[in-house]
């Protein structure tokens, strides 16, 4: 082979290596593209164009931060031009419930906010719902339940049957008071009152304000009984009847949402690291690890009984 050849085919050599090495580099980036897109789309993730965020609120309602974190994340994005918001919950602690209902109200200073409910959205379900600027409901939704309840166990017949006493120093008659272990005082019960009483009037405080219902028609929906979706509709509880398709067609028909705009969930990133990952999801959505520490003290709740 002369010198000639052997330049030729080195060149050749050389021009394929580099070929090969930048199909290498596209092909690649071919496939993280694809994967990414395949991730995007069977993780829910959002789209980048404009679109009509879909948050799925159930379970018992606590204080959530990632909850509230995708909330936040529909706040502040100017592509979710709408929040439809389903819910399926009995209620759950006040907190929790006062913390979705301002975080709602102020995603619906910057966009419209539809809240959809499911088979029960009561109590603290219905304060979530109130954030929204238009409520609906399914005929036989169980709604309502207007109302503040605090519980806890009084096991002092039990103890005194097993001759257990609790010793207890207090820094005050009214300190901790309310316990399983000790009869109330009346004092105590009627301290634990007031504060059941100024919750109930915040709670129908925003019944009055977000449902424009007083007096009379305010005192027949705010005596803690529950409803259907068909009465609520009639005492002014709720807006129309029906599901996400109707809130999909309320949207469609504002002036300040672009008809036909593709709905897309959001759903909070709750942890699946580990072998125990799965597990701890579960029990974080469904309220089940803050239901366990609930048990510290006693909290008050908004939730249908």
């Amino acid at each position: 082979m002369t010198g000639f050849e052997r330049d030729f085919y080195e060149e050749r050599r050389r021009k394929w290596r580099r070929s090969a090495f930048w199909r290498g580099v596209f092909a690649t980036l071919g496939l993280l593209t694809a994967l990414i897109a395949l991730s995007v789309y069977f993780s829910g993730t959002p789209r980048f164009g404009d679109h009509i965020a879909h948050v799925d609120l159930s379970g018992v309602i606590y204080d959530d931060p990632l909850m509230d974190e995708t909330l936040r994340m529909v706040e502040e994005s100017d592509n979710i031009k709408a929040l439809i918001l389903t819910i399926s919950s009995p209620g759950g602690t006040t907190v929790g419930s006062e913390v979705l209902y301002e975080r709602l109200r102020k995603i619906a200073e910057l966009k419209p906010v539809v809240s959809v409910l499911g088979e029960v959205a009561a109590s603290g379900g219905y304060i979530a719902a109130l954030g929204s600027d238009y409520i609906i409901a399914r005929g036989n939704t169980v709604t309502g339940s207007i109302g503040v309840i605090m519980e806890y166990p009084d096991v002092t017949d039990l103890m005194s049957t097993l001759g257990i006493n609790m010793q207890t120093i207090r820094s005050s008659e009214l300190k901790a008071d309310l316990t399983p272990y000790r009869k109330a005082s009346p004092e105590g019960l009627a301290a634990e009152q007031d504060l059941i009483d100024e919750s109930y009037q915040w709670f129908r405080g925003l019944v009055e304000e977000r449902r424009n219902l007083s007096g009379a028609d305010l005192d027949r929906v705010a005596d803690g009984r529950v409803f259907t979706g068909r009465v609520a509709l009639e005492l002014g509880l709720i807006d129309a009847i029906g599901g996400v398709d109707e809130a999909e067609q309320y949207i469609d028909s504002l002036d300040s949402v672009a008809e036909g705009l593709p709905v897309d969930p959001y759903t909070p990133d709750y942890q699946e690291s580990g072998f125990l990952g799965p597990v701890g999801k579960f029990l974080a959505k469904n309220g089940m690890l803050q239901r366990f520490s609930a048990q510290s003290g006693p909290r008050l709740y908004s939730i249908v009984k």
